[in-house]
């Protein structure tokens, strides 16, 4: 696939994926059913979610992903219209792209079907995709293959970028101890958010972030705001509000891309914190992880009152 071309700043590797959305009042009982009571169609997947809006943010950055040969061309063509760098986007045969079933309750709770696709597979592919990750400031491993990412972050490590981790739901499933202690040998940074972070403490041996020695942890705890740890010294920040809260889907992975477009405007960690939180902000106000990408100048107004805090 094409895109803009220029050098990385950001290269995201993970599922580009096909969400549907739909919500109900509550979730149907074993072998009940109940209403929908919205339903919506939309580009998704934790790495197009985080990429796409980097890229909206001005981030230059790259999306390294396996797609099915089904995956829609007006996708493609939102994907591209960002000025996402796409050279390394795979169409392959005999695979499905990757699709997404959330459902949302009334109050914002989730469940999730996922159809892994070819990314979830990638190393039967048989293509290491190692071209952007080189060039990058900042490298970011959301979901796919966990055995295929820690062999592209060891390809990658010489290069000198600083790789992040972010397994997110599939930290539950697909990891384990061995593979968590493999990725964070090779890694600088990890993002979970509460949930995800009980199966990282318990791969890690711990209850507390505060106990481990690795260089950056954050955690984002819903409406009770993030917990950030560098080398275990915890920071909390607490939310940055929104005008109103409709859908929390891809909320956690506009932070991320968020957090890099501080990091890329030259903010410190902190601050680059409190843009995370302010990006997610806005995303939740309507339905869906990309419809309600803010312009860098709305952020900035949003954030100007959270950040003269710090």
């Amino acid at each position: 696939m094409a895109g803009r071309y220029m050098n990385p700043f950001l290269t995201v590797y993970g599922h580009i994926s096909l969400d549907q959305i739909v919500s109900v009042d509550e979730f149907p009982r074993m072998n009940t059913s109940v209403d929908v009571t919205n339903k919506q169609t939309s580009l998704g997947g934790t790495a197009a979610n985080v990429a796409v809006t980097a890229a909206r943010l001005g981030v230059p950055t790259a999306i390294c992903a396996f797609v099915g040969n089904d995956f829609p061309k007006k996708y493609e063509d939102l994907m591209a219209s960002s000025g996402l760098i796409m050279d390394e986007v795979v169409k392959v045969d005999g695979y499905d792209t990757s699709t997404a079933i959330v459902i949302n309750d009334h109050d914002l709770n989730q469940k999730v079907l996922f159809f892994q696709g070819p990314h979830g597979y990638a190393s039967k592919i048989g293509m290491d995709l190692l071209k952007n990750g080189k060039q990058s400031k900042f490298v970011h491993f959301c979901t796919g293959e966990p055995e295929y990412h820690i062999r592209i972050m060891k390809e990658l490590r010489p290069s000198g970028c600083v790789i992040a981790i972010d397994p997110a739901q599939e930290i539950h499933r697909i990891w384990n101890e061995r593979l968590l202690a493999d990725a964070m040998a090779v890694s600088d940074m990890m993002f979970c958010n509460r949930f995800e972070a009980e199966s990282v403490k318990r791969y890690l041996g711990t209850d507390l972030f505060e106990q481990v020695r690795y260089p950056f942890i954050l955690c984002t705890k819903g409406s009770e705001g993030c917990d950030l740890y560098l080398d275990g010294e915890p920071m909390h920040f607490p939310i940055v509000e929104a005008e109103k809260v409709i859908d929390a889907t891809g909320a956690g992975d506009s932070f991320r891309a968020g957090f890099y477009a501080g990091q890329y405007h030259g903010m410190s960690i902190e601050e680059s914190v409190v843009v995370a939180s302010t990006v997610a902000s806005f995303t939740v106000e309507k339905t869906g992880a990309l419809t309600n990408t803010p312009t860098w100048d709305q952020v900035m107004e949003r954030a100007d009152r959270y950040l003269a805090r710090l």
